[in-house]
């Protein structure tokens, strides 16, 4: 019972050893993440199109609900950027321009994000997150950021624009508004927004951000901005969220399901990316599983006090990292902080200029346009540099969750093609070891007269079995030059399908009809148990099973001297000594 106590509430673990040093660190670590999840939460409120408060609403309950549950010591939870960002897609095609729907939809959002998540925590589906590969996740971490930044141009240039995720409808508004610009807000904006940006260059430990929101409120305190026609924040209630139920709704629920999917895949691959390098980097380990019931709990718990769905922040993480924090529970005296807020200090951000949010947003998500990332796929792998286009596009283009899909389909669809023209290696002895190398990659191997052998760089299935029999019949029969054994080198080979084990059989018996053998060695135990069970009973009682590649060598060596009499194992030996 303690055991299972402590593995789904690890919570009880952190506790046991807690002290007053650690008690210290996440004090501090939690307090500074807190002041900086104040203008923060406000400003990504305000990319779903939301009234700020609910920024704040988000940076409350689910701190608390969090550690309960969680295994990273160093993760931040709260609103993040690109999850509002999507948030903004579901929230624009559910509920048009209606505020008052659009919390509706986003608190229902945040409850079926939580829901799906809890649901494949219990289900121990961690592994859903590899569906996101890496230049998925690329083309989208560099598009959203883009997306974000248009989608504040409304705000900073004071001019009216429609709150979309579709990049080309932005630049549309904002030709047609250019004329409308409103420049004692543009000013004000750019200097925002170069304060924001040389703090964090040449002051890079001092919080930028709450800072600037200090010195403009003790600013605007003084004077009056309104009568240069400068848009401030206006009303913030006081006081708590209230405890409701989300308004459930079978056509609502049907509507933003995919909307919330999407939210609770790339809110976990979030979390699971930042809570594994944190926990390598200090030698902690972390529940993926668990990890996504403790998101999903904290979404859940959250959009019961008017919450916005929640994820894990990259720099407010960042943030508790270099601040010291001990465990999770510095999310608790963040969240305190954010209640401290909410009960006696909102009054004072009413009279925040909205170009001040606008430039957080803007100089926040500025940093996750990873051009360096795109640079490196295109460096190392031109086929997932294409596929991360392929996302960045369509993200763009299409829109967040079908770019995401198209994104998803194209990764699929680039490993499928890889597998269906998979490398095939033809292998030759280096001298002096009995080690097979690819011919093209090592000029010094030596040929064996008479036995041609093959590697095959990928599992053997239906989407490669036709091109690995064309290719090795192709190989095999050249004419006066083909060989009398084929040695397939099955180190390489990790699976193999019924399709695979027709292909099999046909390259066996038209090899058979030109009088050549196919002989196939280190195949791993699973794949020799598929082929024992095949039809292939000939081929495996003919004992043309070897374990090394040398071994098959030396076998058919010792057949074609026995036909006519020559020294070619002999000569293979002293090679090999």
């Amino acid at each position: 019972m303690q055991y299972f106590l402590k593995k789904y509430i690890p919570i009880l673990e952190v506790l046991i050893g807690y002290n007053l040093s650690k008690l210290k660190a996440d004090l501090i670590a939690g307090s500074t993440v807190g002041v900086v999840l104040i203008p923060q939460g406000m400003a990504y409120a305000v990319i779903a199109g939301l009234p700020p408060i609910y920024g704040l609403y988000a940076g409350l309950i689910p701190l608390f609900v969090y550690p309960l549950f969680g295994t990273s010591r160093h993760i931040s939870i709260g609103p993040v950027a690109i999850d509002m960002l999507i948030l903004a897609a579901g929230l624009g095609f559910l509920a048009g321009g209606d505020p008052s729907e659009k919390i509706t939809f986003a608190i229902l959002i945040a409850v079926m994000t939580g829901t799906f998540q809890i649901l494949m925590g219990l289900m121990k589906l961690g592994f859903v997150f590899n569906l996101f590969s890496r230049p998925v996740i690329s083309g989208f971490t560099i598009a959203a950021p883009i997306i974000i930044i248009a989608s504040q141009m409304g705000t900073l240039l004071n001019i009216e624009i429609q709150n979309s995720q579709y990049i080309h409808v932005i630049l549309i508004d904002l030709w047609h508004q250019i004329g409308n610009i409103h420049f004692p807000s543009l000013g004000l904006s750019v200097f925002f927004v170069l304060f924001l940006v040389l703090t964090r260059r040449y002051y890079a430990k001092l919080p930028e951000s709450v800072i600037l929101v200090t010195v403009t409120i003790i600013v605007v305190s003084f004077i009056s901005i309104s009568q240069w026609g400068i848009a401030q924040v206006g009303a913030i209630p006081v006081g708590l969220p209230e405890f409701a139920l989300p308004a459930f709704d079978t056509e609502a629920i049907r509507e933003i399901a995919p909307n919330a999917f999407t939210l609770a895949l790339i809110q976990f691959m979030t979390v699971a990316s930042l809570s594994k390098s944190f926990a390598r980097k200090h030698g902690y380990t972390v529940n993926p599983n668990q990890e996504l019931m403790a998101v999903g709990a904290s979404n859940i718990a959250g959009s019961l006090f008017q919450s916005l769905p929640i994820s894990s922040s990259f720099s407010r993480s960042a943030i508790a990292e270099q601040a010291g924090a001990q465990t999770s529970l510095n999310n608790i005296f963040a969240g305190l902080l954010i209640l401290f807020t909410l009960l006696f200090l909102t009054p004072l951000f009413e009279i925040l200029p909205k170009p001040l949010l606008g430039a957080i947003i803007v100089v926040s998500v500025s940093n996750l346009v990873d051009v360096k990332e795109l640079r490196f796929l295109i460096n190392t792998k031109r086929r997932d540099a294409l596929v991360a286009f392929i996302t960045f596009i369509s993200v763009l283009a299409i829109g967040i969750q079908e770019g995401i899909i198209i994104g998803l389909v194209s990764s699929v669809l680039a490993l499928l093609m890889k597998m269906s023209k998979p490398t095939v290696a033809e292998l030759g002895l280096m001298p002096e070891t009995r080690d097979f190398k690819n011919k093209e990659r090592f000029s010094e191997v030596k040929t064996i007269p008479g036995v041609l052998i093959l590697r095959v760089d990928a599992p053997f299935s239906f989407v490669n079995a036709e091109f690995f029999k064309n290719y090795i019949l192709e190989k095999s029969m050249n004419g006066s030059e083909a060989p009398k054994y084929v040695i397939i080198d099955g180190t390489t080979i990790g699976d193999m399908d019924v399709s695979a084990m027709d292909s099999l059989l046909m390259i066996i018996e038209t090899l058979n009809k030109q009088g050549i053998e196919l002989y196939i060695s280190g195949l791993i135990g699973p794949v020799r148990d598929v082929i024992r069970k095949s039809d292939i009973s000939t081929f495996v009682k003919s004992n043309r099973f070897f374990n090394t590649v040398h071994e098959g060598v030396r076998a058919a060596l010792k057949k074609l001297d026995k036909k006519d009499g020559g020294s070619r194992l002999s000569d293979y030996d002293k090679i090999c000594a």
